[in-house]
């Protein structure tokens, strides 16, 4: 069973408060000592036991506040009623006790011990003949003044610390809420890239895989018909060269650093027509359709169209099996519209699915503040999204008209088994 002194151990401890009030409790005791008569040696004595047991009893004041008030309160009585000295330096044991409760928080405790103190000293004194008082008028004005300025600097110590402690759980949340948005923004950012390069390569890539599956079939059935596989593999080298370009671009974008840089590669509905090409050699029947007088976009909505259209021929291209598809760009008041119609076998005919692409093609449209449905006409599939103008940069724009002129027969005709592009343009026909 462990003793007193091994309970008691941990909880004690010496700081430098507690050493200062020791050297002055020294030196008052050393005055009451020395300068007290044969008479009065054993209420020295008693008043130098009693301060000392109140000195010891602050090493325990972190653990026990209270407790070593009511301590110190008492041995001061005691010390003030015994010795015949008026020296403040025991009244400093019970304030150093005092301000440990008030740092405590128990406000209560304190006001009651410090005017229970008060009026302990306050009746001893004038209860009895002004010769036999030990504590004058003075001393106790003194006294209560040091005990109310105790009580106000550890009340407003301890709410200085209080709102240091809040202000460092401020500081806390901020940062965590700071990494949280860090994370969302690298997670955002990851799946922006994702998208981008998924766009990118995966137009070329399967028009690619369709004239090179088409070259290899022709060359089995026709191997005396060199013209249109040397026409289909110059497709081919085309169709790499530029997705190779696209790939650099956007990584070129991805490396800039420079808050002027543009944020975006430079595709847009101004190479529409480039789109309406490479799908038209790869044997589709291709018509590009325009409403509307807008000649500029944004940049992020002419990018965005951009992409939704590049997607869809992709994957009518890859999956759809159909002989014609229909573009539709509109102009309207204040938002574009979007739709590409193919006369496959949608979704049906696929598996059930609607293509790898579409859902990155919807939260592109959504992050532009748009809208994309994808669904089965019955007769085909339709992709058709809706994107508001005010998601876009207004500062720099693209001209969505520049290259349509030219997407009839600008390369429509060069791989074997080519479609035909068809541009109308309602707003030139008025």
């Amino acid at each position: 069973m462990p003793s007193l002194a091994t309970t008691l151990a941990p909880s004690f401890r010496i700081d430098r408060t507690m050493g200062l009030v020791g050297a002055f409790l020294l030196v008052e005791l050393a005055v009451v000592v020395f300068g007290s008569t044969a008479g009065g040696a054993v209420a020295a004595v008693v008043g130098c036991v009693s301060a000392g047991v109140g000195w010891l009893g602050l090493g325990f004041r972190a653990r026990w506040p209270v407790a070593v008030a009511v301590l110190a309160l008492g041995v001061t009585l005691v010390y003030y009623q015994t010795s015949g000295i008026n020296g403040p330096t025991p009244a400093l044991v019970f304030m150093v006790a005092l301000y440990a409760v008030a740092r405590s928080g128990q406000l209560t405790a304190v006001v009651a011990l410090a005017v229970l103190i008060m009026l302990v000293i306050a009746y001893g004194e004038f209860s009895v003949s002004e010769q036999k008082r030990n504590v004058d008028n003075m001393s106790i004005a003194l006294l209560s003044g040091w005990f109310l300025s105790v009580v106000a600097f550890s009340h407003a110590m301890r709410a200085r610390q209080a709102y240091q402690a809040e202000a460092e759980q401020r500081a806390l949340a901020a940062e965590r809420e700071r990494d949280v948005r860090a994370r969302q923004s690298a997670t955002e950012e990851r799946l922006r890239i994702a998208r981008e390069l998924h766009d990118v390569l995966g137009h070329n890539i399967s028009l690619i895989n369709v004239q090179t599956t088409a070259a290899l079939h022709r060359s089995t059935r026709r191997p005396g018909q060199t013209t249109e596989l040397i026409a289909a593999l110059e497709f081919v080298r085309d169709t790499s060269k530029e997705a190779l370009r696209e790939l650099r671009g956007t990584l070129g974008v991805l490396r800039q650093v420079d808050e002027a840089a543009p944020t975006a590669p430079t595709a847009g509905l101004d190479r529409l027509s480039e789109l309406a090409d490479r799908a038209s050699a790869t044997g589709l029947d291709v018509r590009v359709r325009t409403h509307g007088d807008l000649p500029v976009l944004p940049p992020k909505i002419s990018l965005a169209a951009y992409r939704i259209v590049q997607e869809s021929l992709t994957n009518i291209t890859r999956h759809a099996q159909a002989t014609s598809v229909t573009i539709e760009v509109r102009y309207g008041a204040g938002e574009l519209r979007v739709r590409v119609e193919d006369d496959g076998q949608g979704v049906a005919g696929v598996g059930g699915t609607q293509g790898s692409g579409i859902a990155g093609m919807t939260e592109r449209a959504r992050a532009l503040g748009g809208e994309l449905t994808a669904r089965d006409t019955g007769e085909g599939f339709c992709v058709s999204a809706v994107l508001p103008f005010s998601a876009g940069d207004e500062g720099d724009r693209v001209d969505s008209r520049r290259q349509l002129d030219g997407a009839a027969g600008a390369g429509a005709g060069d791989g074997a088994g080519a479609g035909a592009v068809e541009v109308v343009d309602s707003s030139r026909e008025r």
